[in-house]
């Protein structure tokens, strides 16, 4: 069958169109970017895990926007509009802002190892030849020694930290009063309280205080980066969790997920172990050189043990900035009561 000329364009016109789907389909699904918000310390390993994923079929041609700083701080500022698909916070306090504000579903922590991207335990880290000798939580309380912590209010690592003084007491058979006294004896010895972790070791870093209260993986990566570094696990420490949550109107949520998968995956949870991360994904956990790089603490504290009552409740008890126990103990002290 021949076509007179005004079919001939017809078809024409039809496959340029088609065409022209198609390759904004193409250019659609090579072009996506995704906005990562997340906490200040896993910026070291982002750098390895988001090429990592990049080389993979489902991160091909995923690009990323990346935004760091304390993580308290990071969820309000989400909260607030800043643009995000994927978030790695530091608590599921802060994640739990985002579920009130209905940007993650309340369903978080019940996706792959309870929606835990990483974990990690509290440490001390201590100046060259521990010369104070400290070795565990009383040891802060010593006369003349000075302890350096983040903020509460900005700082997720902050909170970790008192939780962790906190739960040592409690392991230890102590009651809550006592243990809420320990945690308010202990920031009378607290001399910084920088906005973030990061900020925090930095300051230790430049020379203030005898002991920095911090991540496991924040004392391991500044080794890796050639600072002169000592850390103590304390027999009775606390399991840091580190969630991954995809936001509910991420324009990117296929791509959003693919990438918190992938950071659940064996060789993500390699890259999270060479740089001090403890891994949630129970075949890399297992195995004999991961296990011999993380010694189990004996007095292992998690946030949801009895005495504690898992992140909502230790917000209201411990960080409401109007009537918590916190903010009580930094007006004593003449320390931050907001972030």
């Amino acid at each position: 069958m021949t076509m007179n000329k005004p079919q001939k364009l017809t078809l024409l016109a039809a496959a340029a169109a088609a065409l022209a789907v198609a390759s904004a389909a193409g250019a659609s699904s090579k072009g996506t970017t995704l906005s990562l918000v997340a906490y200040s310390t896993p910026k070291p390993v982002l750098a390895k895990l988001i090429p990592a994923f990049q080389a993979t079929p489902a991160g091909q041609g995923v690009s990323f926007t990346q935004s760091y700083g304390p993580s308290t701080n990071q969820a309000k500022a989400v909260v607030a509009g800043q643009p995000a698909d994927v978030v790695l916070l530091s608590t599921g306090d802060d994640v739990n802002l985002l579920v009130d504000a209905g940007l993650v579903s309340s369903k978080w922590n019940r996706m792959s190892y309870d929606g835990i991207g990483a974990s990690s335990v509290v440490v001390f880290v201590l100046r060259d030849g521990n010369p104070k000798r400290i070795k565990g939580w009383n040891d802060l309380l010593k006369p003349g020694v000075q302890v350096v912590t983040p903020n509460p209010f900005s700082s997720g690592s902050a909170k970790w930290n008192i939780m962790a003084a906190y739960g040592a007491e409690r392991r230890l058979g102590k009651t809550d009063a006592q243990a809420t006294a320990y945690v308010q004896k202990l920031f009378t010895h607290v001399v910084s309280q920088d906005t973030s972790g990061s900020n925090a070791f930095n300051t230790f870093l430049s020379g203030k205080g005898d002991v920095l209260i911090t991540y496991e993986s924040e004392a391991i990566n500044a080794r890796l980066a050639g600072k002169n570094v000592q850390f103590v696990i304390p027999h009775q420490t606390m399991l840091i969790q580190l969630p991954v949550a995809v936001l509910q109107n991420s324009r990117n949520k296929a791509a959003a997920n693919a990438f918190a998968l992938f950071l659940k995956s064996a060789p993500a949870q390699q890259i999270f172990a060479q740089y001090g991360y403890r891994p949630v994904n129970r075949k890399v956990a297992a195995e004999a050189s991961v296990k011999k790089a993380f010694p189990q603490p004996s007095g292992l504290v998690t946030i949801d043990a009895k005495y504690i009552g898992g992140w909502r409740t230790a917000d209201k008890v411990w960080f409401n900035p109007k009537n918590g126990r916190m903010v009580k103990i930094e007006q004593q002290d003449g320390g931050p009561t907001s972030g």
